[in-house]
């Protein structure tokens, strides 16, 4: 394997081998589109330094992808926009491709004379059949780098984990080695020299066949300057009181940064490592104030290490990770006892889509989601839960809930969607409970319980403002 001088080689894997050739080193740029702590970029640049090579990056812009609305595409449009700006800045070529990556990433190759063409670690099924198709077709070293996990996803675990627990304590091991600062990226000594039409943006955006889908994300700006604002704000701001109040929707308790790791703006391990930077940092102050920080910390981390790298680990070792087939065995047993139990409400994807149910709750979820884009993660479990409790089968109620987080959750098309409605529908990641009709042995919620929690008709409420002002 090619040497790289701040890359833990942990972190990379080989997808097609040989010796780099003669010319630049060209990263494919996907689900990292972010130019600060990325470790697939830096990986990129050593291998170009070791050589005196240039450097280029390319996105390939694939006019529709697993049910996005035209405003996710806007949303990644805008943060790739100053991807390109920055790489410019630091001699660094970038291209943005439309269409097939099986065609257009191999053509690329070609016409720059690549040595060797680095890309940047997803589990989803899609991608993994680009780079199958991208290997098929190129005759330089294709190298894969996890960028998005503290620990790389293959070193973290070699087989599906069964819960949080079993891999929380594989995790911890792995740690110290791994949550560190991460190094800045350079300005390149070998700039690129070929010309490189700069992307006509508003053209691309005119071209989409994405549809549209929900309002306008007024709350949320893209990029990576908004990134690691939004970072810095839940630091300041909510961490102290994270481990309490992210848990009540009717609080700005949240850390709101799901859209950023989404879109690969903001770095999971540059937020783990500024948490746990922040809570160090806190020692000397008022012992509450520093106990209150240190909870935030752990409960954030838990979140954004232990839960999301659990779902990377769910998705790249469970091949059907969006399909009935891939729920566990125990939870696709107790549903199937219960097939034949009577649904006190039935509603198709056109009811719930257009939050046309009986329950003004989950309607309220409904709505959220689709104004917003985003819906609060206690939210999301009752609204996935009730779609399981009023379809005809747990199979088309998994495919509704993905469809619809997919469609119009900013951070949909992710491991941590299809985990989550996997968790919430088939017990995923989760342990047998009370049988109960419908439900089976799968955990339940219901109105009573989320009343129990928080202020129900408060939420409603606001949910009823933010629709109000969107349609001003």
């Amino acid at each position: 394997m090619a040497s790289s001088t701040r890359v833990q080689p942990e972190r990379v894997r080989i997808l097609r081998g040989g010796e780099i050739a003669p010319g630049p080193v060209l990263y494919w740029l996907r689900r990292e589109q972010r130019v600060h702590d990325n470790w697939a970029l830096l990986y990129a640049q050593d291998l170009a330094l070791a050589g005196g090579r240039p450097l280029g990056v390319v996105f390939c812009l694939v006019p529709s992808f697993l049910g996005a609305a035209r405003r996710h595409f806007e949303f990644m449009l805008a943060g790739l926009h100053s991807v390109g700006d920055e790489l410019a800045a630091l001699q660094i070529g970038f291209f943005c491709l439309r269409g097939d990556p099986a065609r257009e990433i191999p053509a690329l190759a070609a016409s720059c004379h690549a040595g060797c063409l680095v890309t940047d670690f997803n589990p989803l099924r899609i991608s993994r059949q680009w780079e199958q198709a991208v290997c098929a077709r190129v005759e330089i070293p294709v190298h894969l780098v996890d960028a998005h996990n503290v620990v790389p996803v293959w070193l973290a675990s070699d087989k599906q984990e069964y819960a949080a627990r079993t891999l929380r304590p594989k995790l911890r091991r792995q740690l110290p080695r791994f949550l560190s600062d991460l190094p800045a990226v350079r300005r390149h000594a070998y700039p690129w020299l070929q010309d490189v039409a700069r992307p006509d943006w508003p053209l691309l955006a005119r071209r989409l066949r994405a549809p549209v889908a929900g309002g306008a994300l007024a709350w949320c700006r893209s990029g990576e300057a908004a990134a690691r604002a939004a970072l810095a704000h839940f630091l300041d701001e909510r961490l102290a009181a994270y481990a309490t109040a992210r848990n009540d929707p009717t609080t700005a308790g949240q850390s709101d940064l799901s859209p950023y790791l989404h879109f690969g703006q903001l770095a999971p391990q540059r937020a783990a490592y500024a948490a746990a930077q922040r809570a160090g940092a806190a020692g000397g102050a008022d012992p509450a104030a520093a106990a209150a920080v240190a909870a935030g910390r752990d409960a954030f981390l838990e979140e954004l290490i232990v839960r999301r790298e659990l779902s990377d680990n769910f998705c790249h070792y469970n091949h059907d990770y969006d399909r009935y087939e891939g729920l566990p065995a125990w939870g696709r047993r107790t549903l199937e006892d219960h097939l034949d139990d009577p649904r006190t409400h039935l509603y198709d994807l056109a009811a719930f889509e257009a939050a046309a149910t009986h329950d003004s709750l989950w309607n309220a979820a409904q709505t959220e989601l689709a104004v917003r884009g985003k819906l609060h993660g206690y939210l999301r479990m009752y609204w996935a839960k009730k779609i399981l409790e009023w379809t005809r089968d747990p199979a088309e109620g998994l495919s509704i809930a993905i469809a619809l987080n997919d469609r119009y959750s900013l951070d949909g098309r992710d491991p941590n969607g299809y985990a989550g409605c996997a968790w919430s529908i088939g017990g995923l990641h989760d342990r047998p409970w009370t049988e109960r009709p419908v439900f089976g042995k799968i955990r339940f919620m219901n109105l009573a319980g989320c009343r129990r929690k928080f202020r129900v008709d408060r939420y409603i409420e606001r949910v009823q403002r933010w629709t109000q002002e969107d349609s001003r």
